[in-house]
This record gives C-alpha cells, structure tokens and sequence, in this order.
C-alpha cells in the first residue's frame, strides 16, 4: 500500500488527484533515464468524468485523533470552512452521541495502523449562528499513514452515500427507457449521430440496438423530411428549447403504407451542464391519425347534418327546398350538384306516367357549383336549370330512380368530374326526383361513408320537398274554394260604383301559409237596394274557408229574405254558433240556455259589418258585429272612421246588434275592409287605422286606381292575414229616375195609377213597357185595395231595369197560389209571376211593399206578351 504524506501541497481536489495518480503510473511504466511526457504526467480529468457526477472529499488526521488538513471538497460536502476543521475531533464533530464510544475504538485501530471501510451516519456539527447542521450518509475509506516524523496518522476519502444512491437511480431509469419503453428512443450525438438505440426503435427499423450507432436521420426518412428534421435536432442543440409532439412521416422497412410519429426531442447534458447531445423519443400515431380521420370526418358529417336540419325546410316552396339542400352540400360536399323532380309532382298529379320505371319527365329545379357557373355536365347531353327532360332507360341516373338506390356514376374521359353520386330523393316510400352530387378532379372520390352521407341529405330534402308538393295542393285546393266563394268578377249595383280587392294570406311571400276566412259581397236587394258585406272568420285553413263559405251562403240567404240589417247579424250569431254544435243550429240555441264546457276547437267566430244603401234616399244603415268601422270620405272633407256600434262578434250570443243610419251625399267614398288591411305584427292596429285613414284623400279618382294606391301605400305584403277591400262610390238615382204618387183608397185609385204608370213610362221613352206595367200595377194596386191597410204608394225606379212598387199599411204578406180552372180570381199573383223578370214582398217600418221588376227594352231581353200570360193562366 502507497503512503500519502499527510501534508501534500497539491491540488486537494479528487480529480486532480487522479492526474498525478495517472502520471505516477505512466511514470512507472516508461524506460529508466527517458522523460515521460507532459501530457502523462499532468493530464486532468477530461468533461464528462465520474467525478462530475459524485461528490468525493478527503480530509487527514494527525497523530493526535484530530483533523490536520481540510480540502476545499471537504468543505463543499460538509459546508465547514478549514479554519474550523483543522484540530477538531472528527468523532466527536461528525459522529452522533450513541456511536462515539465505537467510534473512538475504531479511530484508535486505525492509528495503529490498520485501514478500515464502511459506511458512516454523519451529522454536520451546528454554525456559529446556532442553526442546527444537516444530517447524511458517508461511504469512508481510511488508510494509516506516517508523518514526517515517522508517526502514526491516517488519510480518509469521503464519498456522499446519497449522491451514489441517485446515481444508481438514474441509471435504472435510462436502462429500464432504453430497455424496457414501449417508445422508440435515441441518444443523438452533437454530430446528430445515432449513439444509442433502444430495442423498440429497433423493432421497427429492423436490425439490433447496436446497429443503428453512428446512423443519421437521413438514413431512416425521405430527402425532405429528413431535413426539416434535421434542422430541428441542430436548433433544440443550439437553443436547449424542447420539441414536443412534432409529426414525422416516413416508411420503414419492408412496408409500403406511409407512417406517422409523434416526436419529442429535447437537449442532454452532462453532470457539469455541457450539452452532450438530444434525446429523441417517439410514438407512432399512425392508427391514432386514421382514427383522427374517422373522427374528423364523422365529426365533418354530423356537422352537415345538422346544417341540413337547420337549413333544409324553412320554406314550403319546392324550388326554394331544392336550393336549400345544395347550399349545404356544396362546396362542403361536393364540387356540383343538381337536384331533378318529377314535373308531374311539380304540377300536382300524384302518379305520374313513368313513375315506376323512371322514364317519367323531370324538371330541373336546382343547381350549384363551387368550380364553374356552367350547367352541370354528366352522362349525355347538359340540361339547363328550368328544363324538362328524361334519363334514358338503361343510364345510372333511371336505374338510381327505378331501383330507389343510389348509383356511382363512371368519370367521361378528359372530363372536369371524376366521381359522381346519383341519389334518388326517396319520400314516404315515394321518389320524388332525383339529387346528382359530384367532384372534381383533385378532390377525394366519393366513399362508402360519403355515400350513406348522401343517402340522408337527399332523403331529409325529399320529405320536405314531399311536404312543400302536398302543401301546396292542399292550399291551393283551399284557395281554390275560397274563390269560389267569392263574388265573381266586378260586382255591380244601382247606384253605387264598386270596386274590390282580395289578397290571400303570404300570396307574395316564399311561404305560402293556410288559407283564411275573409270574404266580402255585393247583393243586390230589391227597390235598387244594394246590400254591402265584409266579413272575418277567426283561424286559418280549410275549416275556416268552409265556416266562411256557410256564412257568406247565409248572409244572401238573409238578405233575399230583405230583413233589417241587425236582424241579418242575429240569424247569423245563430247560425255561427251551430257550426261548432253537433246538433246545428237548434242544439245550440238550446245549449246556450244552459252551462256547458266549450270546445274550443269547434267554436266558430267571425266579425261581419252589413250595410244596406237605399239609391232612392242614398240613405245607408249600417250593422256591425265586432269588425272595423267603416270609413267614409265625402266630397271635399277629410276621410273619416263611422261610428257605428261594433257589438259581439258571430258565434258569441246573447248580445243584440244595433243599427245606424247614415246620409251619403253624392259621390261620396265607402269603404269596408278586414284587419289583414291594416294590421301585422310590424304595424299595431291604430297606426294601421290611421294610415288606411290618410291614404283615401281623393274620393273622385276612379275607384280601381283608389285601390291600388290604398294596397301600394300600405303594408300589405306581410302575408301574415288575408285582405279584403270594398270601396264603393255613391251614385244615387236622379230625381227624374223616380216616380212616386200617394193614392187614396177608393176603387179610382186602380185605374190613376195605370194612368200615372204610363205617362211616366213615356216621359222616360219606355213605351215598349206600358202595357205590361199598366196590367201589373193595376194587380198590385187591386190587391193593396182588396187585403191591404191605409192609403196607398205607387213608386217606379228606372235604373238598369224598371222596378215597380206599391206600398200600404197591411202587414200581411200576399201569397201565391194556383188557382182551379173553376175560380174566378186567384191568378193576379201568377200573372205578375209571368209578365215581370222578378217579383217580391218585404216588410217595412210601416207595413209592407210589394214590387216586381221589368227589363229594359235593349234588344237582349224579349217582353212577355200580356194575352198569350193571360191565356195561359186558364
């Protein structure tokens, strides 16, 4: 065993120490009498030494048991400065309580010359300062040694227990990396040189761990790759910054399919903190990318499925569906898109010819292109949007719409398309068409997923498609009845000028809603009486359009009947409520007496305004059962809103109506219209009113023009209601018009009124009539004579046909009957029946009139001769 003087004067540090181990042996080795080189004899540890790593110190002891020495890692590892250490006792300074006895024995064995080994608990004796000193673990090595003066002392190396214990940590985790991670892991040198592998980076690029030392990134990825990459192993060198999850793409050995990795890469540095080279771990992601590709795609899809439901069906128009469903195909999709459906679908026929094999026409009701704005362009010649055409019998696009399948379409050489979806539009079991969808060249051909895709989206296009046809047949089948319950064409009246509008509800809109219940009519009544009525069923569709229908059938029935305009309004509120009562109108007069639960879906109720004008007196009353007020604009005045009670609406009960009589002056401005006219959910009712008011500031235009202005000035395109306007301008008849004579009741007054009948007849140039007048006015005044009350009225109107009308006081109403061959009366009534166009009673305030009416000698009416009438009566 060498001996280490006890106070050498150099280097205290272990690894100097080494050196000048290193160069004693190199010493030792070379010739006698040669000089061993510098560099033997005085090299140091080189970077990157076991030294760097563990903390090694060494102290001496001198004779005495005490400490001689200090070196500066003694000072580092216990923290105690040599001033301090030198003289004191190391059991006594390092050694807990209940260890010192045994200590100082081994301490005296060593001083007589014994070495000795082991592991020793220290504890760093307490600062100056008081603060307690750290506890450890030390491995120590004593080896006896001799003073100049020949005594005993001894040489102690100190090595820190727990830096060895991290040290054999360590290793096991790198071993247990490199042996045992299921990752791929690398050591890369700073010449980015593989130094080591471990064996899972070896599975995949075939070989064993040691024979990927010294390879390169280019060895193991294309030109490209391998130079991004290498860029980035030399910038994690030179910065230290770590990479995490960056993507490579490669191929390995023996296989075709591309593969993908998940790389970290961060830098490695040695115990003093010199960089000494990257750490390369990765993962490969291949199935998680094709995973993250399903996902992404069925992520992709659903999105568009749910773009579909939002967007698809918001419209009950077909083309407007059609459109819908390419705006979320393209370009998301597809590159093209068409969308073909059966023109007879379209135009309301429910199995068109051709339907079942496919051959049927097809319209062409929709197309988008995210590549060009030409029509589409597949198999066969292009069809333009709008056009009408078929698919021939044996193409895809018949098969896909006989078979109800969907059918890839083959790409036409040097074609823009290079796959093509052809996907029938199935409805309710019913195709309605057919949706083409397809892509370019560069874009990813159609696949199974894609085509199930397509499959859905047509299929969600097709039932509301299918919705929108069915829609429309059945609003306009409703329109349909509720025209035909309208007046039609331009109604006409003794002096009154009309003019009429009807809008139904969304007529202008994209979506056409239910019918309502809004109608209007003109009646005429007798004595040039005009009867005027607008009236509102409340709801919307077909129940409604029926309920309004049975009303406005009502109403003429009630009017012919010529009662008073609130006697109309209360047969009606009758007649209302028995639409919604099984019985009809007797069980809901007998319900009404007693309390019941209403259905409220079978309660029918409408707002009506009546108003009967009388030519003669241009005197009009009015009627109102919960509706607008009519407005009035007279000559020269601002328009103005009638106050006329509005009452209960129809269908309530229990209410009586009131009327109110109103004067018109000539020409005069009457209109009657419904609340679509005037209100919607932008414009309250007021403001509406007062609008409507404002518009009707020039009654003499004509009327037709008056209405217009009136539906252009205001907000009648909402489509939210129905519209109905009635304008009417007064013309009453002139004074010379009118015949009228008061006769007395005495047996003369017959042949005075014949005599008045014709000099009014001449006066007015109407020969032609008088016999026939003369012979009915006498009937007419007999009878007035004969069952009649008080004096007598004999009144002749001439307008577009002559009416003539004997009034008295009776109230009993005459009678026709058909008299035997063996009665000597009985037959003025049938007369009157036979020579007149029409003939009537109605009762008045004061009794009755009685009237019959002539047509004018213009050429297209022939008279009745009055012998060949009398013959006939025997």
């Amino acid at each position: 065993m060498s001996e280490i003087p006890a106070k050498a004067t150099g280097s205290e540090d272990p690894a100097d120490r080494a050196g000048v181990g290193a160069a004693a042996d190199a010493a030792a080795e070379t010739v006698p009498g040669e000089v061993p080189p510098g560099d033997a004899m005085w090299q140091s540890s080189p970077p990157g030494s076991i030294y760097d790593y563990i903390k090694v110190a060494s102290f001496s002891i001198g004779p005495g048991g005490l400490v001689d020495q200090w070196s500066l890692r003694a000072e580092q590892l216990f923290g105690i400065p040599a001033q301090r250490a030198v003289g004191m006792d190391p059991i006594e300074a390092f050694i807990d309580p209940d260890l010192r006895e045994r200590g100082q024995r081994k301490m005296a064995e060593i001083l007589d010359g014994r070495e000795w080994t082991g592991v020793v608990p220290f504890r760093v004796p307490d600062t100056d300062a008081g603060e307690p000193g750290r506890q450890g673990l030390a491995e120590v090595y004593v080896m006896p040694t001799r003073t100049e003066d020949g005594e005993k002392a001894a040489v102690c190396i100190v090595v820190d227990v727990r830096t060895l214990r991290s040290i054999e940590t360590d290793l096991a985790a790198s071993q247990s990396i490199f042996g045992q991670s299921p990752f791929g892991f690398l050591l890369i040198d700073t010449d980015l040189r593989v130094r080591r592998a471990n064996q899972q980076f070896a599975n995949t690029f075939g070989g064993s761990p040691d024979d990927h030392h010294g390879r390169g990134v280019h060895d193991y990825l294309q030109r490209s790759e391998a130079e991004r990459v290498a860029a980035t192993l030399r910038r994690v060198l030179e910065t230290g910054n770590s990479i995490t999850d960056m993507h490579v793409t490669g191929f390995v050995p023996g296989h075709d399919e591309r593969r993908h990795w998940s790389i970290n890469l961060y830098r490695v540095h040695s115990g003093s903190g010199r960089p000494i080279g990257i750490a390369w771990l990765g993962l490969d992601i291949t199935a998680r990318r094709a995973a993250a590709r399903e996902a992404a795609a069925a992520r992709r899809n659903l999105a568009l499925l749910n773009e579909a439901g939002a967007r698809i069906g918001n419209s009950l128009d077909l083309e407007t569906t059609a459109r819908e469903l390419l705006d979320v195909v393209v370009p998301g999709f597809c590159d093209l898109a068409t969308v073909d459906l059966y023109q007879g679908l379209l135009a309301g026929d429910e199995t068109p010819p051709g339907l079942a094999d496919g051959s049927a026409e097809l319209r062409r009701v929709a197309f988008a292109s995210a590549v060009s704005d030409a029509p589409f362009v597949g198999s066969g010649k292009p069809v333009s949007l709008g056009a009408v055409h078929h698919y021939p019998f044996n193409s895809p696009c018949a098969d896909a719409l006989r078979t109800a399948k969907p059918q890839y379409i083959p790409a036409e050489e040097g074609g823009l398309v290079q796959s093509t979806l052809a996907v029938p539009m199935v409805a309710h079991d019913t195709v309605v068409g057919l949706a083409q969808f397809s892509r370019t060249k560069g874009s990813e051909p159609f696949g199974d997923r894609d085509r199930d895709l397509a499959v859905e989206l047509a299929a969600r296009a097709a039932v509301c498609i299918d919705n929108a046809r069915l829609y429309r047949r059945e609003h306009e089948r409703a329109l349909m009845l509720q025209r035909s319950l309208l007046p039609p064409g331009d109604p006409v009246a003794s002096g009154l000028d009309i003019a009429c509008r009807y809008l139904p509800g969304n007529s202008s809109s994209d979506r056409p809603s239910e019918v309502g219940g809004d109608w209007f009519d003109v009646i005429e009544l007798p004595g040039h009486r005009t009867a005027l009525v607008v009236g509102d069923v409340m709801g919307r569709g077909l129940r409604a359009a029926v309920a309004m229908g049975e009303l406005r059938s009502a109403v003429r029935t009630l009017a012919l009947l010529d009662l008073e305009p609130a006697e109309v309004l209360s047969a009606l509120d009758e007649i209302a409520r028995g639409l919604g009562a099984p019985g009809g109108v007797q069980q809901a007069t007998r319900a009404a007496r007693r309390p019941r639960e209403a259905d409220l879906s079978e309660v029918y109720l409408a707002t009506c305004v009546y108003a009967v004008y009388d030519s003669v007196t241009r005197r009009c009353t009015f009627a109102n059962a919960g509706h607008l007020p009519p407005v009035l604009v007279e000559p020269g005045e601002a328009a103005l809103m009638l106050d006329v009670p509005p009452g209960m609406p129809l269908g309530v009960g229990g209410e009586p109506f009131e009327e109110v009589e109103v004067d018109l002056p000539e020409g005069a401005l009457l209109a009657l219209y419904t609340d679509g006219l005037v209100e919607s959910r932008d414009h309250p009712l007021d403001e509406g009113l007062q609008a409507f008011v404002g518009t009707l500031t020039d009654p003499s235009a004509p009327l037709e023009d008056v209405c217009d202005h009136v539906l252009n000035t205001l907000d009648t395109h909402h489509g939210e209601d129905d519209i109905a306007l009635l304008m009417a301008r007064v013309q009453g008849l002139p004074a010379n018009s009118v015949g009228d004579w008061t006769l007395p009741r005495e047996p003369r007054s017959v042949g005075k009124a014949r005599e008045y009948a014709r000099n009014q007849l001449i006066s007015w140039d109407m020969e032609p009539l008088v016999d026939t007048t003369e012979l009915l006015v006498s009937e007419l005044v007999t009878n007035a004579l004969r069952y009649g009350e008080g004096e007598i009225r004999l009144r002749l109107l001439l307008d577009r046909t002559l009416v003539c009308e004997v009034w008295d006081s009776g109230l009993v109403q005459p009678r026709r009957r058909r008299a035997r061959d063996t009665d000597e009366g009985g037959r003025g009534l049938q007369l009157v029946g036979l020579l007149s166009a029409a003939w009537g009673s109605r009762r008045t305030p004061r009794g009755k009139t009685v009237w019959f009416e002539l047509p004018l000698p213009d050429g297209e009416h022939t008279l009745a001769d009055p012998a060949e009438a009398l013959l006939s009566l025997f």
